[in-house]
C-alpha cells in the first residue's frame, strides 16, 4: 500500500455496535493468548492466517469505529501534503509551513509542493508531547516548592 486509504464515512450505529463487540473479543483473545503469533480468520468459508500485529491493528481500528470515528490507514513511509500534515498536528497550514521553513520538521519538495514523511511528522509530534509533559512537571514542581496550594 503506497497511499493512504481513506474511509471517510462514519460508521452507522449498527456497524459501531458490531465493531465494539468484535474489538472486545479480539482484545480478550490477544490477552488470553500472549504467546500466539498469528490468528486464523475465516471469511465466507475461506481461511486466512494473519500475523499477531495485524490482529492488534484490527482491534485498534475496530475500537475507533466503535466510537463512531472515521479511520484513515496511512503507511509510515507515506508522504503527506502540508494540509494533511497540518490536520494531523491540529495546526493551521501557514503555521506548519513556518515549522518546515524553520527546519523543525524535515520535508522535501516535489516541484513547488512540500511533502512531509509521516514518520518525521509523528516524531515531531512525539517530541512536542514529551516537551509539553516535561514543562508541565516543571511547573508543578515549582508550584509545590513555592507552596502555591496546587
Amino acid at each position: 500500500m503506497s497511499e493512504a486509504r481513506r474511509f471517510e464515512n462514519l460508521p452507522s450505529p449498527e456497524v459501531a455496535g458490531l465493531a465494539r463487540e468484535s474489538a472486545a473479543r479480539i482484545a480478550r483473545l490477544l490477552q488470553a493468548r500472549p504467546e500466539a503469533d498469528r490468528a486464523r480468520v475465516q471469511l465466507d468459508g475461506e481461511e486466512i492466517i494473519l500475523p499477531r500485529e495485524a490482529v492488534a491493528l484490527l482491534r485498534d481500528l475496530l475500537a475507533e469505529m466503535a466510537q463512531g470515528h472515521a479511520v484513515n490507514l496511512v503507511p509510515m513511509h507515506a508522504e503527506l501534503t502540508t494540509q494533511q500534515a497540518a490536520d494531523l498536528l491540529n495546526v493551521s497550514r501557514p503555521y506548519l509551513v513556518k515549522l518546515l521553513e524553520e527546519g523543525r520538521i524535515p520535508h522535501s519538495m516535489v516541484g513547488t509542493h512540500r511533502r512531509i514523511r509521516l514518520q518525521d511528522l509523528l516524531e515531531y509530534r512525539r517530541k512536542q508531547q514529551a516537551d509539553t509533559e516535561e514543562a508541565t512537571k516543571d511547573l508543578a514542581r515549582q508550584a509545590q516548592e513555592l507552596d502555591m496550594g496546587y
